[in-house]
């Protein structure tokens, strides 16, 4: 657990180096999840920030908003299956415990919220060396890295201790099915009454 921020860190500026075509996912079935995943927010980052270009047609909006559904998705998929991940390697020594107290919130679902931290902190570090921004962009950017490096901290502690004390078995979590309806044509109203009209 303790090697997941340091991951997230390089292979967001991977990315932001080298194309995304080249790049392949580790043979380890974790890190594979784990990386994959963080591409899901890595790509859906970049994806938002297209959609919000001055000037973007109607069309190229409309294609973005699919691509966004897709990618979050995948994102959501991804932060599932890696609690099925974890589920499984505990299941093999009894755990997790049934009679500990339940967290709130899944591993898979801190370190979707770790990714996303890894990508604020990459891009307020890019504004901080931003060449001919505003006076004072700098120092506004160097306060925001403070805050968000404190965050992220907290939380990959939060992490850790979780994974400690279900290990211990003084701690549980369960896999929380994002059930996500928008995607689904039998479950979104807009999808499901346009294909019947066009039956």
């Amino acid at each position: 657990m303790n090697d997941i921020t340091a991951m997230q860190d390089q292979l967001t500026e991977q990315w932001h180096r080298e194309a995304l075509e080249i790049w392949h996912p580790p043979a380890d079935a974790w890190a594979s999840l784990v990386s994959r995943q963080h591409l899901a927010n890595f790509e859906l980052w970049h994806t938002e920030d297209e959609a919000r270009t001055p000037g973007a047609t109607d069309e190229e909006l409309a294609r973005m908003k699919r691509r966004i559904d897709a990618t979050n998705q995948r994102r959501n998929d991804l932060a599932e299956q890696v609690d099925l991940f974890l589920i499984d390697a505990l299941a093999s020594h009894g755990l997790p415990n049934a009679e500990a107290a339940l967290n709130s919130e899944s591993p898979g679902l801190i370190i979707d919220r770790l990714s996303i931290l890894a990508l604020k902190i990459f891009h307020t570090r890019e504004e901080m060396e931003r060449p001919a921004a505003p006076a004072g962009h700098a120092e506004r950017n160097g306060e925001r890295l403070k805050i968000l490096l404190s965050q992220r901290n907290d939380l990959a502690a939060c992490l850790s201790a979780l994974w400690a004390e279900t290990r211990a078995g003084t701690r549980r979590f369960k896999l929380y099915r994002q059930l996500k309806m928008y995607n689904d044509p039998a479950l979104n109203p807009a999808v499901y009454r346009s294909l019947t009209a066009q039956e």
